[in-house]
C-alpha cells in the first residue's frame, strides 16, 4: 500500500510540473515568435503580457520583458508585489531555460523561467522572465499527502485485524490436520481428515496424509497378521515337541520308542529351523542395503542345475520334470545362489500341487533387455480369488495339506524379494484344473 500510494503521489507530483513547464514553454515560444516577427506591435505584446493574466482566475502568471541592458520594458501588474524581482532574477539566471521552483513574497509557490528572444532582424536580444503561481497545485498535493496519511494509517490498524482473520481462517484446515494427527496412535489408525471446503493446496495434503494413513494402517494389520502367523507356525512344532517329550518320560521306555521320540523332535526341530531361516532371509532381502553377488551366468545352466536336483523327487512323485532348450544362449547378471532358490522354491512348489501323471515344465525367454524364466505345471491350479494373496507370508491356498507337506507359506515370498532384490518382478497365472504357470522377470543388464 505505501509503494503503491507513493508512486501514484510521485506521479501526479510529476505531471502537474510537467503541464507547468509545457505552459512555460508555450508562453515563450508565442512572445519569441512576436518579438521576432512583429516587433513593433506594441499592442500585441501589451496584451499579452499586461492584459491577459487578468482575465484569468486560476494559475495566473507574471511576465516581464526587459530589454538588452536588463531595463524592465514590459511587465505584468502585480508581479512586483508578489515576487522578490532580484531574487528571482539571480535564481532564473543561474538556469536558463530551466524552470525552478520558488516562493514569492506572501509564501505564494511559483514555477519560474527565462530565456533570452530576438528582436526582428537586428542584433537586440531582449530577456523574457516568466513566474507561474502552482499554489493550487501545491493545495492539491497537500491534500494527495493528506490523504495518503489517513490512508496509511487506517491500513495499518485495518490491514492487521483482516489479516489475522484471513490467517486464522485458512490456518483452520491445518489445525485439523494437527488435531487429527494427535489422534493417531498404534491402536487407532481409523482417524482421517474430512477435506471439503479446503482449499485445493490444503485439500491436496489432507489427502496424501489420508493416504500415508491408509499405507499405515495396511502395514500394521499386516503386521498384525505376520505376527499371529508366526506365532501360529512356531506354536505347532514347539507343542509337538513339548508333547511327544512328556509323553515319553511320563514312564520308562524302549530304546526303539526313545529313538522315534527324537526323530519325531528332530522332523520339528528341522522344520522349525526352516521357518526361522526362511524368516530371517525375508528380514534381509527387504532392507535396501543387501548385498547382491551378481555375475554373468547362463540361463540355460541355470534351469539345467534345477531340474537335475529335482528330476529324482518328480520322478518318485510320477511328473515329468522337462527343461526347455533354447536355440540362443541367455545370460543374465544375476545373484546365482538367490536366483537359484527363487526357482527352485516355483518347482517344488509345482511339483507339490501337481498330481501323478502331470507335467513341470522349466523355460527361459529375451524379450528385450529382459530375461523371463517359466513354470508352469499341470496341477490342480489355484481359485482366481486367492491369487491376489499368494505372495503373502504365510498364505496357503490349502492351510490342512500345506502344514502335512511341511510348507510355511513363504515360498512365494521369498521368490517375490529374491526378484525385487534383482530390479525384477514376478506375476503368476492360473486356472483351476488345468494348472498354474510362474514367470519371473528379470534384467539382463544390472542397473546402477
Amino acid at each position: 500500500m505505501l509503494l503503491a500510494t507513493s508512486s501514484l503521489y510521485v506521479v501526479l507530483r510529476t505531471e502537474l510540473e510537467r503541464n507547468t513547464d509545457l505552459f512555460l514553454a508555450d508562453k515563450l515560444n508565442v512572445l519569441r515568435t512576436m518579438l521576432k516577427e512583429r516587433p513593433d506591435d506594441e499592442d500585441g505584446l501589451h496584451e499579452e503580457i499586461e492584459l491577459e493574466n487578468a482575465a484569468r482566475r486560476y494559475q495566473q502568471f507574471y511576465i516581464r520583458l526587459l530589454d538588452e541592458h536588463g531595463i524592465p520594458i514590459l511587465t505584468t501588474p502585480g508581479m512586483m508585489d508578489r515576487l522578490d524581482m532580484d531574487r528571482l532574477a539571480a535564481r532564473i539566471q543561474a538556469r536558463p531555460e530551466h524552470s525552478i521552483a520558488i516562493t514569492g513574497i506572501n509564501g505564494q509557490a511559483f514555477r519560474a523561467t527565462s530565456a533570452t528572444a530576438a528582436v526582428g532582424n537586428t542584433a537586440r536580444t531582449d530577456t523574457i522572465q516568466i513566474a507561474v503561481d502552482v499554489s493550487l497545485e501545491e493545495a492539491l498535493l497537500a491534500r494527495y499527502r493528506a490523504w495518503f496519511w489517513g490512508i496509511m494509517i487506517a491500513c495499518s490498524v485495518l490491514f492487521p485485524v483482516i489479516g489475522y482473520q484471513v490467517a486464522r481462517h485458512g490456518i483452520h484446515p491445518v489445525e485439523d490436520i494437527a488435531a487429527t494427527a494427535r489422534k493417531i496412535s498404534s491402536s487407532n489408525l481409523r482417524e482421517r481428515i474430512h477435506a471439503e471446503g479446503y482449499p485445493s493446496e490444503l485439500a491436496s495434503l489432507a489427502t496424501t496424509f489420508n493416504d500415508m494413513l491408509d499405507r499405515l494402517e495396511e502395514s500394521f494389520e499386516t503386521i498384525s497378521r505376520f505376527s499371529t502367523d508366526i506365532a501360529h507356525d512356531l506354536r505347532t512344532p514347539v507343542n509337538n515337541i513339548r508333547g511327544e517329550s512328556e509323553v515319553a518320560l511320563a514312564r520308562a521306555r524302549t530304546v526303539d520308542e526313545y529313538r522315534d521320540v527324537i526323530e519325531s523332535n528332530l522332523e520339528e526341530a528341522v522344520r522349525l529351523s526352516d521357518l526361522i531361516g526362511d524368516l530371517l532371509f525375508l528380514s534381509r532381502a527387504e532392507s535396501p542395503l543387501t548385498p547382491l553377488h551378481r555375475e554373468r551366468i547362463s540361463v540355460g545352466d541355470l534351469l539345467a542345475t534345477v531340474r537335475d536336483y529335482y528330476e529324482a523327487s518328480a520322478s518318485n512323485a510320477g511328473i515329468s520334470l522337462i527343461s526347455s532348450k533354447n536355440p540362443e544362449p541367455l545370460t543374465a547378471e544375476m545373484d546365482r545362489s538367490l536366483m537359484l532358490r527363487a526357482v527352485s522354491n516355483l518347482v517344488s512348489n509345482a511339483i507339490a500341487h501337481t498330481p501323478l501323471g502331470g507335467t513341470v515344465q522349466l523355460g527361459a525367454t529375451a524379450d528385450g533387455n529382459e530375461i523371463r524364466i517359466q513354470v508352469s505345471d499341470t496341477g490342480a491350479g489355484i481359485p482366481a480369488e486367492a491369487l491376489p494373496k499368494v505372495f503373502d507370508r504365510f498364505f496357503r491356498v490349502d492351510p490342512a495339506r500345506s502344514k502335512t507337506s511341511g510348507g510355511t507359506g513363504l515360498g512365494l515370498a521369498i521368490v517375490q524379494s529374491i526378484m525385487t532384490l534383482h530390479g525384477g518382478g514376478v506375476e503368476i497365472s492360473s486356472q483351476l484344473g488345468h494348472g498354474t504357470s510362474v514367470t519371473l522377470h528379470v534384467p539382463a543388464q544390472a542397473t546402477a
